[in-house]
């Protein structure tokens, strides 16, 4: 893929007639790939339109057959790709430092980590870099990672990667079709009541008028599913675990805040007087961080077959205002 690109990206644009064809043999890095999805990677900077349209034409071939733009790559596959004229880039003005993260599991397929709050899945809306980033400067021989799932910035926990295109598609079949099993940990504000409690609230995603996305409960919106079960009732304050039934933007936060009881910490759907007392120094009970956790991930995995469940500790800081809240006294 790499060298694909090099080819495209450094071919002569002065002289037409100096641009050649290449001739790509899919690896199991691309196997399972759609073709125009392919393409776009490798020709970054190729109009979406340009490669739809040699795509249309047949200039794009696979061992040598016009297919369409919905084919799936085979491994030993040979396509050919046109000369193609990508846009110049724009000199990098962020820098991306190599990352590590604590790994909970790891073998030829999956890579799965401790994701610390703060930080970024993934770069963008103002995000220079985040996790897929620094681990693919961290490991440059690595063919393939890519995520299978995503994380808020602020939320904490199980996180997985892909380190083959077979694994991402099978985990993504997975989810798809409820086989993952998610579980959070939440610290709300209140006392909630029921030992386990099914919501089922649709959500609604928007954006703001200064463009922050955000999401609602609204009868038109996605349906979405969330169970929770509480684990230990404290004085205001109740730790919850919740059960992703399905998997949609911020759901566990909206859900509870729809519910009448916010998490501690968050500061889209939160309390904010709350959560700016909690915030004080020298507060008691206090935290700086929203108390959202990905505690355990249980699924099948894609090469064995075998269950497997990896679990993440609860950071220190949830640990230390959850022993605060115990100080405090459990709830009547």
């Amino acid at each position: 893929m790499n060298e694909l690109r090099h080819q495209i990206e450094t071919e002569p644009r002065s002289r037409p007639s100096g641009l050649q064809v290449a001739y790509v043999t899919i690896d199991e890095s691309s196997e399972g790939q759609r073709i125009d999805n392919f393409l776009l990677k490798a020709a970054k900077g190729v109009p979406k339109s340009h490669i739809y349209r040699v795509l249309r034409s047949g200039e794009v071939r696979v061992n040598k057959g016009r297919v369409d733009a919905t084919y799936r790559l085979q491994m030993g596959d040979v396509v050919r790709i046109p000369p193609m004229r990508v846009a110049e880039k724009a000199p990098e003005s962020n820098f991306v430092p190599a990352g590590e993260f604590p790994v909970l599991f790891e073998d030829t397929h999956l890579l799965i980590i401790d994701k610390p709050a703060g930080v970024a899945v993934h770069g963008g809306s103002g995000v220079a870099f985040g996790v897929i980033e620094q681990l693919r400067r961290a490991r440059p021989d690595a063919k393939f990672l890519e995520l299978v799932h995503r994380l808020d910035r602020e939320t904490s926990g199980v996180l997985m990667l892909a380190k083959k295109r077979s694994a991402l598609v099978n985990l993504h079949e997975q989810i798809r079709g409820n086989a993952m099993d998610k579980r959070y940990f939440a610290c709300v504000a209140g006392e909630f009541q029921n030992a386990r409690q099914h919501v089922k609230l649709p959500l609604y995603k928007y954006t703001t008028a200064d463009g922050e996305r955000r999401v609602r409960v609204q009868a038109d919106g996605l349906a979405s599913h969330t169970v929770f079960n509480r684990v230990k009732a404290f004085q205001d304050y109740t730790l919850l675990e919740a059960e992703l039934k399905t998997g949609r933007t911020h759901q566990i936060r909206v859900h509870l805040q729809s519910s009448g009881f916010p998490i501690v910490g968050d500061e889209k759907y939160g309390d904010f007087a709350l959560n700016k007392a909690l915030s004080r120094g020298g507060a008691k009970p206090g935290i700086k961080r929203m108390f959202l956790h990905a505690h355990r991930l249980t699924f099948i995995h894609p090469n064995t077959g075998e269950p497997i469940t990896v679990s993440a500790p609860l950071p220190a800081e949830c640990v230390d205002f959850l022993q605060q809240l115990t100080q405090t006294g459990t709830a009547p």
